[in-house]
């Protein structure tokens, strides 16, 4: 276990506060806005950002549908796109208890 490698921690980041330069990895919640044959388009009311993904991770996804997605920050001539690990749906999630806190752990942390 000594050589046991860990990758990066995905930090929770609103779209407009990702830095291409420092950040490695992180997780954003939005709502999908297009989908394409590999990526889709997430915004979370900040920004927008492309998300790539592996084949077969947008099975079920649909516009309009409220995601969570942690992956690698991709630097590109203009801005960043995001290589998705992992999507979750958030449909369920309630987005304006969603705001509230992670407005409250935002302030607590």
């Amino acid at each position: 276990m000594a050589d046991e490698q860990r990758r990066a921690p995905a930090v929770r980041k609103d779209i407009e506060d990702i830095d291409e330069r420092d950040d490695i990895r992180v997780r954003v919640v939005g709502t999908v806005l297009s989908l394409e044959n590999d990526s889709i388009s997430v915004d979370d009311g900040t920004g927008t950002v492309e998300v790539f993904l592996d084949e077969g991770e947008m099975d079920g996804l649909e516009e309009n549908q409220m995601v969570r997605v942690l992956g690698r920050v991709l630097p590109t001539p203009d801005g960043f796109e995001i290589q998705g690990e992992i999507l979750q749906d958030f449909s369920d999630v309630d987005p304006e208890r969603y705001k509230r806190i992670k407005k409250i752990v935002s302030t607590t942390s």
